[in-house]
């Protein structure tokens, strides 16, 4: 039998909380995530690039990009789960899940759209330019 990697956690309130935020405003990157991802991750086959290496601790750590909205990506950027994996104790540590801002404060109160995008509450002005921006750029 394949022994599995155990997960665990650098602050799992935390990640958590991001991981609530993803269901709700991004499902798709939310069940790739769960029913792909995770899976993958727990039989050994680790996802993404390595952005890091610890040889001293016999640690790597990897950042994998999760499918989004190319308008979110524009606006918020890239969704990326960051784990760092520990062969030697069959261990993945979940860091986090980025972009964080927004992530996190769509976990503390509802967040609203415009254009099918999430707006952020403390950088809705900012938001707002990208988006129309973005939207003028591909009519033409």
């Amino acid at each position: 039998m394949k022994e599995m990697y155990l997960f665990e956690y650098i602050n799992e309130n935390e990640f958590k909380k991001l991981e609530r935020s993803l269901k709700k405003y991004n499902t798709l990157a939310f069940k790739k995530l769960y029913f792909d991802y995770y899976p993958a991750i727990k039989d050994g086959r680790f996802l993404g690039e390595v952005i890091a290496t610890n040889k001293e601790k016999g640690m790597m750590t990897y950042q994998l990009k999760l499918p989004t909205d190319v308008m979110f990506s524009k606006v918020h950027g890239d969704i990326r789960l960051i784990y760092h994996v520990y062969r030697e104790q069959k261990t993945v540590m979940l860091d986090r899940l980025e972009p964080v801002d927004i992530l996190s404060e769509g976990h503390q109160s509802e967040l609203e759209t415009y254009k099918g995008v999430m707006v952020s509450k403390q950088h809705s002005d900012k938001d707002l330019f990208k988006i129309n921006l973005l939207n003028m750029i591909n009519k033409e």
